[in-house]
């Protein structure tokens, strides 16, 4: 008597997806899932860009040697990008701080819902 895995039916019972994967659109949430990726998404590649400048601004401070001007460029490049990457940091706190004073909670424009689009 063989027995192989494949022979197995129901070696682990039913397996079920959790409660929060959900099968299919919501058609009434999509717009507002849409604008949250896109912030999601913004902030993501701000972040990186940041990094990355970072790196690349760093590098050219140690190659700069005892050139005034490009250890001047490096450290504009290090101030720009850490100047950059806090307008997109403080863009995000403001839109909460509008929506709480707006909604009374901060998410309510970070994680929109538009309603009536089901009807």
């Amino acid at each position: 008597m063989n027995h192989f895995i494949a022979d197995a039916t129901d070696t682990f019972g039913p397996i079920n997806p959790p409660d929060t994967v959900k099968i299919g659109v919501d058609f009434e949430k999509l717009p507002g899932v849409l604008i949250q990726r896109g912030i999601q998404l913004f902030m993501l590649g701000a972040g990186i860009y940041a990094l990355f400048n970072l790196i690349f601004a760093g590098y050219d401070f140690i190659s700069a040697g005892d050139d005034a001007k490009k250890v001047a460029g490096a450290w504009s490049k290090i101030t720009n990008t850490l100047l950059g990457l806090a307008v997109a940091l403080g863009s995000i706190i403001l839109l909460a701080i509008f929506s709480k004073l707006t909604t009374g909670e901060y998410t309510t424009l970070l994680k929109p819902t538009i309603k009536g689009l089901g009807e």
